[in-house]
């Protein structure tokens, strides 16, 4: 051996029991992990709340959700006697911010002004703020689970995959958009019958980015030998498959419940909605104030509250799932 590739251990400066002494062989010490202890969850947070911007979109969500739910219930706003008690006041209609607090002092309910009936511009926007929200997140929660299962099913079975991809080819073919309006029409257009319109085939197109997602995932290497050693299909799924997808399942959710305030406003707004005083209801009510001087606040607040709560939904969503990706948490 080259002298040179010798080690001085004098420059260790430690005496030679120090530097040689006897290690016991014990099985239990030697199969200790030294690693830290890892937590899926607890890192998704960790990585989430790393980005100030995301402490700030999700304060601004918190706050939306307190003026959609809580609000309400503290005002005791009721929607069949609220909008019209100044309605036979002529001088209490189409009034800007700064007239309705003149009129009717300060107070939180005019900061938006008042409406055609004279009621409080605010208190309608919040109102009908939870009956759009609630919508959608009943929507996304239905499609998304049942999406997720007929998915999860058809990315395995052959034969349900030819069914599946017969109707899918039929009904993605029918706009969307289209089927909810006739649907609507044909039904009364209540709240559940939006429900219905918007999740009778809106799980149709979740389901099959779910099974093009396990078809990639299921012919993987470990996949393959659990399926060897007899591993059932359902474990299978469950275990290996779905949780690797958690990230992907997050970031849909987050474009699906913002598309469903969208579709609800839009209808709305054509008159083919909710009848209810919903978000889209109040800026289809508020239309003929758009083209009118001085009474377009009434008109643009609900636009403004509608779209600042679907992109905080959205983002909150794109960058929760961004952090739910494994690969974010190194």
């Amino acid at each position: 051996m080259n002298e040179q590739n010798l080690i001085n251990l004098d420059e260790f400066e430690l005496s030679e029991q120090e530097l040689f002494s006897h290690v016991d062989n014990n099985a239990l010490d030697s199969e200790k992990i030294t690693a830290p202890r890892y937590s899926y969850w607890q890192s998704v947070f960790r990585v989430f709340f790393r980005k100030k911007i995301n402490i700030i979109i999700l304060s601004l969500l918190a706050v939306i959700i307190v003026f959609t739910y809580v609000y309400p219930l503290v005002t005791g706003y009721d929607p069949a006697v609220d909008p019209y008690q100044n309605i036979m006041d002529g001088t209490a209609k189409h009034l800007t911010p700064l007239q309705a607090i003149e009129k009717f002092g300060f107070h939180l309910k005019w900061i938006l002004g008042a409406g055609g009936n004279g009621e409080s511009t605010f208190d309608a926007i919040w109102y009908g703020s939870s009956i759009s929200i609630s919508l959608a997140l009943i929507c996304a929660a239905i499609n998304m689970t049942i999406g997720i299962i007929i998915g999860s099913i058809w990315g395995f079975s052959r034969k349900f995959d030819l069914f599946m991809t017969e109707v899918y080819n039929v009904v993605a073919n029918v706009p969307y958009i289209l089927l909810i309006s006739v649907l609507v029409l044909i039904l009364s257009a209540s709240f559940w019958t939006m429900v219905f319109a918007m999740t009778v085939t809106g799980w149709l197109g979740i389901a099959y980015f779910i099974r093009t997602q396990v078809i990639v995932i299921r012919d993987r290497e470990y996949n393959l030998a659990s399926r060897c050693l007899g591993t059932p299909i359902f474990r299978i799924a469950t275990r290996n498959i779905l949780p690797f997808m958690t990230s992907v399942i997050v970031t849909l959710a987050a474009t699906e419940i913002p598309s469903y305030i969208s579709y609800e406003v839009f209808l709305s707004y054509i008159g083919m909605g909710l009848s209810d005083m919903s978000l889209g209801k109040l800026i289809e009510t508020a239309q003929p104030a758009m083209k009118t001087a001085g009474w377009g606040f009434e008109f643009w607040s609900p636009v403004a509250v509608a779209s600042i709560i679907t992109v905080v939904l959205y983002v909150v969503g794109q960058n929760l799932g961004d952090a739910s990706d494994p690969r974010t948490h190194m």
